[in-house]
């Protein structure tokens, strides 16, 4: 077991296999060291998250909701290193973007579910650059969508 993985299994979390895509786009795509993933949605046990935030759902619950779009980057990463996790050297960057009303304001609360867990996950290699934007709507109605870019070795 990676030291990540490790780690990861003392958060109580274990990475799901990567899920395919749902159109035409690949999953990630390397370019030298870094590694572009395409958006993860939020999702637990195979469910889609659903919800608008600042209508049916709390920011601490889009945090929550971020955090299962943070695993599924992982997850992406986990593939793009060919199963070995410890390759990450880092998290370069996270751009969620959050299913919200015109009024909600609090996308950056929403997106700390991830950026948090990214460095419960993976200590200071988790530290990364980050956007938090609102979407009208967001595929299947889900609550956050993060894509994300990492440096592997």
């Amino acid at each position: 077991m990676s030291g990540f993985e490790k780690r990861l299994a003392e958060l109580g979390v274990t990475l799901p296999d990567a899920p395919a895509p749902a159109a035409n786009y690949v999953p990630f795509v390397q370019v030298g060291d870094l590694v572009h993933v395409s958006g993860q949605i939020s999702m637990a046990d195979g469910v889609f998250i659903t919800g608008k935030l600042g209508e049916t759902m709390t920011a601490e619950e889009g945090a929550a909701a971020a955090k299962t779009s943070a695993i599924g980057l992982l997850a992406q990463a986990k593939a793009a290193c060919g199963g070995d996790l410890d390759r990450v050297v880092r998290v370069v960057k996270l751009v969620g973007f959050v299913n919200s009303t015109a009024e909600f304001g609090d996308q950056p609360k929403v997106i700390n579910g991830a950026s948090d867990f990214m460095v419960e996950a993976l200590g200071e290699a988790g530290r990364h650059a980050r956007s938090a934007v609102s979407a009208a709507s967001l595929p299947f109605g889900v609550a956050v969508e993060i894509e994300g870019i990492f440096q592997i070795r």
